[in-house]
C-alpha cells in the first residue's frame, strides 16, 4: 500500500544578501536563489541586499517576521 502524494503548498520566502561590496545588480547568488524560489512555485516575498551591520540585519529580519 503506497502513501498518498503530499500536496504542494507554496510558501513565502525572502532572500537577504549581506555584502559591503556588491549592489543588487551584481548579486548573482541572491538572484539565483530568488529565481529558484519562483521556479519551485513559491512566492518571493522580498529580496534585499544590505551592508554587514548587525542592527540593519536585525531590523530587516524583524520586519519580515512581524
Amino acid at each position: 500500500m503506497s502513501k498518498p502524494a503530499a500536496q504542494f503548498i507554496p510558501i513565502n520566502i525572502a532572500v537577504l544578501t549581506v555584502s559591503d561590496s556588491r549592489t543588487l545588480a551584481e548579486d548573482t547568488s541572491g538572484q539565483y536563489l530568488a529565481d529558484q524560489v519562483t521556479a519551485a512555485g513559491h512566492k518571493l516575498a522580498d529580496r534585499q541586499l544590505i551592508t554587514d551591520d548587525i542592527y540593519r540585519i536585525r531590523a530587516v529580519i524583524s520586519g519580515w517576521i512581524a
